[in-house]
């Protein structure tokens, strides 16, 4: 298995490789990382510039080839799952960290603990409306905390407001459609909101409500630590800052 890290997670968002590496080691699951990884061409993509993105991803395209690849970002999902075979023509074999951590619950390998933390979850656009991916993160976040559900999810879910390069251009629209996004979850009733695209998670970060990343949540809710230490449901909210770089 290679571990596909993406752009922003390699650049802004370490801890959600960190994170990964981590339930990975859990598991038991053998994986390489490429270290000179190239992007995937995503962000070129939902800009415009497509013959741009095309030669990035020719040259990404020659790393990947008979790999099971994993990802952390739902950007990067949908472009090996879906535009690298619309533009290049390959079926590459991807899979969302979502999907593998439920896989591995579902088989009794990682055992989750339970924890009484009530959580929202935010459905990315890459990964919900254009990959159909809904229930994988679900099924993770059920089986460690209480998933509380949302106004305006899964097929309805409100954009974060940083996709096609908003954020970039507008930042000042796609914070407000973010500060809306996260009422939706204050309304709801819930400890803190939890998303599995790096994207989201930076345009959704505020100062009075927490936004973590799946992996890095589901990590916390069952590390080592907090099973020999006995941390609280309270220390997990408290252990889950927003500690990514800045745009």
């Amino acid at each position: 298995m290679l571990y596909f890290r993406g752009c922003v997670v390699r650049e802004k968002l370490p801890q959600i490789e960190m994170a990964t590496c981590m339930v990975l080691k859990k598991a038991g699951i053998d994986y390489d990382i490429w270290d000179g990884e190239e992007c995937c061409g995503s962000f070129l993509l939902r800009t415009g510039f497509t013959d741009d993105a095309l030669q990035v991803m020719h040259k990404t395209l020659q790393n990947l080839r008979n790999e099971t690849i994993l990802v952390s970002c739902a950007g990067c999902y949908n472009t090996l799952k879906n535009d690298y075979k619309k533009y290049l023509g390959v079926e590459l074999d991807v899979i969302h960290t979502s999907q593998l951590f439920s896989n591995l619950i579902k088989q009794g390998i990682i055992k989750p603990e339970k924890l009484a933390v009530n959580v929202c979850y935010h459905d990315p656009c890459h990964l919900g409306r254009h990959c159909g991916e809904y229930q994988a993160p679900r099924e993770v976040l059920d089986s460690v905390a209480h998933l509380v559900p949302m106004e305006n999810e899964k097929e309805n879910s409100h954009c974060c407001g940083a996709g096609g390069g908003v954020k970039s251009v507008y930042p000042k629209l796609a914070s407000e459609i973010a500060s809306k996004r996260v009422d939706d979850a204050l309304q709801a009733g819930a400890d803190l909101l939890v998303t599995c695209c790096p994207f989201c998670v930076l345009n959704l970060e505020s100062e009075n409500f927490k936004v973590i990343d799946l992996t890095e949540f589901f990590w916390l809710c069952n590390s080592v630590e907090l099973l020999e230490n006995n941390i609280s449901d309270e220390d997990i909210l408290k252990k889950s800052p927003n500690t990514q770089k800045k745009i």
